[in-house]
């Protein structure tokens, strides 16, 4: 998928998400591997609320790579 495409996919309509999947995309998703890139994809299908619960509300995700990625989400928001 395309750098154009993710960050059209990246924009949810909230601020507050906008900010923090976007600097992901910027500056951590070019470096990780097939595998995590195609989990980012996987969560970007999710529901907004839902990505809102796992990046805004200490919701912690079932599935393991989802709670990783939500980490390094979180994690670049913080450098």
């Amino acid at each position: 998928m395309l750098v154009n495409q993710l960050r059209w996919r990246c924009r949810r309509g909230t601020q507050e998400l906008d900010l923090l999947l976007l600097a992901y995309l910027d500056q951590h998703y070019s470096g990780t591997g097939l595998e995590q890139q195609q989990c980012f994809h996987e969560f970007l299908d999710l529901e907004d609320s839902l990505l809102q619960h796992y990046l805004l509300g200490n919701t912690v995700p079932d599935r393991s790579d989802y709670a990783v990625l939500v980490e390094q989400i979180l994690s670049v928001k913080k450098q």
